[in-house]
């Protein structure tokens, strides 16, 4: 069975255009290294939630929209190969203090899916 990880992050909408120029250049260098997927979506229909929500999440401010992203493996072993890789491609080597969103408001994680159709 496949292995995802997914990522929720907050992209100032003033940095919206430099986030996808970001994600055009790493979603082909993910799939080079032998991810079967990479998605990244903008939110549409993502309601500030009284206690919890993905806006809540990431403390999105109004001048700030949700990404959620994720990249699907062939397995937990070849996410950790690939991952290794990709931290390593120098086509992604970045100040991180120059990223367009603040990275240490981003949620990440790895998941085993238990069903999929």
């Amino acid at each position: 069975m496949s292995y995802v990880d997914g990522f929720v992050i907050a992209v100032p909408k003033a940095n919206l255009d430099d986030y996808k120029k970001l994600a055009n250049t790493a979603g082909p260098i993910w799939m080079e290294h032998g991810a079967l997927s990479y998605v990244e979506c903008v939110a549409d229909d993502v309601p500030y939630g009284e206690l919890t929500s993905f806006p809540r999440a990431v403390q999105a401010t109004d001048d700030e929209i949700v990404i959620f992203a994720w990249v699907v493996y062939e397995s937990r072993q070849s996410r950790d190969a690939v991952m290794g890789k990709v931290m390593a491609d120098e086509r992604l080597k970045m100040d991180w203090s120059a990223m367009p969103f603040d990275g240490k408001r981003m949620i990440f994680g790895g998941f085993q899916p238990f069903i999929e159709l």
